[in-house]
């Protein structure tokens, strides 16, 4: 990305991805990342980033608000990209982008199912999409922490899950619903026969951290290790030069959600995470206090929890509307 030598380019994009992987991110933040400054240095005519400065950012930024319409989360992703690509990889000073202020986002409350509309989208679900969707709504579960669970990441005997590296990079442990226990067990024994049947064909490998893989190398194989809900096929890492098997992919539960929600009549705008606001609500219509709904959640700050007394059935206050008082005597 040195100008128009094509040769260049690998370059800086690879030196994005190490510094990425020197502060273990999320191997999904590392591709939004790589992205996020490819497109903004295709943007101004493959001139290499270290060229520009605030002019050049503002404009691009400019450009995906007012332009492509990019929502303002989408907008901070790229800004947090392009701070950490100066910061971190270029090393210039990063006081010449300080002046961005960043898009707000809209303050919408969240979307959140009843009692029945939820039993109404469970029941238009089947396997595996339909023990996702219960662990969503019965454990306050993101979908991707879902899909990432590990063999040992369940804990039956206690009945509670733990998730690692949530958002946030945040471990922490939830309930594990009773209600998805025998579902639980019927998965794992599909999901150890497709194990078994791998290391017989000699792979049986799932992906670990870096750090884990070179502290346990034979991690990697062990069932405790596998995911949950293993894919139905294989990829092939080309980094290792050898097939492993990741988890079922997130678009898959996405779809299948989808199909349920407007299969049951909802008109609500209802998705995967829709599940989480409707456990955190339920949580605290049952009388849970909010600081134990928060470290459920995984939440940094109970202000963030605090959004779910909005939409409660009886209202934050309990006030009771005018056209429900008694009338006179």
């Amino acid at each position: 990305m040195g100008g128009p030598d094509s040769r260049s380019k690998p370059k800086l994009l690879d030196a994005v991805r190490t510094e990425i992987r020197l502060r273990r991110y999320s191997r999904r933040t590392e591709e939004a990342y790589v992205g996020w400054v490819r497109r903004y240095v295709l943007f101004h005519g493959k001139r290499h980033p270290a060229q520009m400065r605030e002019a050049e950012v503002r404009a691009f930024l400019i450009h995906l608000a007012e332009e492509l319409k990019v929502s303002a989360s989408t907008q901070n992703q790229a800004l947090n990209a392009l701070v950490f690509l100066y910061r971190n990889v270029l090393r210039l000073p990063i006081g010449e982008l300080e002046p961005f202020v960043r898009a707000r986002r809209p303050g919408n409350l969240p979307v959140v199912l009843t009692r029945q509309e939820v039993q109404a989208v469970l029941g238009g679900l089947s396997g595996v999409s339909a023990i996702v969707a219960t662990l969503m709504y019965g454990s306050g579960l993101r979908l991707l922490e879902c899909l990432s669970l590990r063999v040992k990441d369940l804990d039956f005997e206690r009945m509670e899950i733990r998730v690692r590296r949530g958002k946030g990079r945040k471990d922490r442990v939830t309930m594990l619903p009773v209600a998805s226990k025998a579902d639980l067990h019927r998965q794992l024994e599909v999901a150890k026969r497709i194990h078994q049947h791998d290391l017989a064909v000699g792979t049986g490998r799932t992906a670990l951290p870096e750090a884990l893989v070179r502290k346990y190398p034979n991690a990697e194989r062990q069932w405790g290790w596998q995911f949950v809900f293993p894919a139905s096929g294989r990829y092939l890492d080309r980094e290792a030069g050898f097939e492993r098997r990741h988890h079922v992919h997130e678009s898959i539960i996405q779809k299948a959600v989808r199909r349920a929600v407007l299969k049951a009549g909802i008109t609500k705008p209802a998705t995967c995470h829709t599940f989480r606001h409707s456990f955190a609500t339920a949580l605290l219509e049952n009388g849970y206090d909010i600081r134990t709904v928060q470290e459920l959640l995984g939440h940094s700050h109970v202000s963030t929890t605090q959004i779910y007394t909005h939409v409660l059935n009886r209202g934050r206050l309990a006030v009771i509307s005018p056209a429900d008082l008694p009338g006179p005597n």
